[in-house]
């Protein structure tokens, strides 16, 4: 709760939740974080019936969600559970993220070890599924490209049900990793979890009814190298 604190306390923008103060109890000896007030939730709101976003809203849900995640990033900080769950929407449409228990502060110039049992696993990338401990903010726009897909999509795009199906609902919709990126990567669950054969990307294909629009964005967030997010996206262009 400690980092938890400090993280919100650097954190100062429309699209991140705002901690209002500290509440102590002397009764039970417990500390409480005071949020601002928010109705909703993405994933409340999506799995309603009745509720059908439109391309509109989508883009506009999209581009708070990437604001509010660069000013993360700028200020040294990772999400580490981008889900609809913690994506919090207020009666004017205002999207906030919020919850960071498992966020934590990075230094993209001195990395150190962190630990890659974060990521709710339907929105969890591969190189944290194979065991990297060395990682930056691909992780957090890997997570924001299923949110995407899901919005336009109607549903979770790789609902996995463990770690292993999860890499395979992966491999089978994003491709699986060249040996190049192997290589290069080093990770330790790769020799396990390499698949036989290579699987073809096919995102433009299974989606290809998504809007011209925002086909090229999932295509670019939904990279298995993480690198290649992190230097095409432009927010500006969402």
């Amino acid at each position: 709760m400690a980092r938890e604190i400090l993280i919100l306390r650097r954190l100062d923008h429309p699209n991140v939740i705002k901690l209002e103060g500290l509440v102590t109890s002397r009764m039970s000896w417990s500390l409480y974080l005071v949020f601002e007030y928010m109705v909703h939730d993405l994933a409340g709101l999506a799995a309603s019936p009745d509720i059908k976003f439109t391309e509109p809203q989508v883009k506009c849900y999209m581009h708070r969600l990437l604001s509010g995640l660069e000013h993360c990033h700028n200020r040294h900080v990772l999400r580490r559970d981008i889900k609809g769950s913690n994506l919090l929407i207020d009666n004017e449409g205002i999207l906030k993220i919020a919850d960071f228990g498992l966020a934590s502060f990075f230094d993209p110039t001195r990395r150190h070890p962190m630990t890659n049992r974060v990521v709710t696993l339907w929105y969890r990338p591969p190189e944290l599924l194979l065991g990297a401990t060395d990682y930056g903010v691909g992780v957090d726009l890997w997570s924001a490209g299923c949110i995407l897909g899901e919005l336009l999509y109607g549903k979770p795009i790789m609902p996995g049900r463990t770690e292993v199906e999860q890499l395979h609902k992966i491999y089978k919709l994003c491709g699986s990793p060249s040996d190049e990126y192997w290589k290069k990567s080093k990770l330790p669950n790769a020799t396990l979890f390499k698949p036989r054969e290579p699987y073809k990307r096919c995102i433009r294909d299974v989606f290809k009814d998504f809007p011209p629009s925002a086909l090229p964005l999932v295509d670019t967030l939904l990279a298995i190298d993480p690198m290649l997010s992190f230097n095409t996206i432009s927010i500006e262009g969402v």
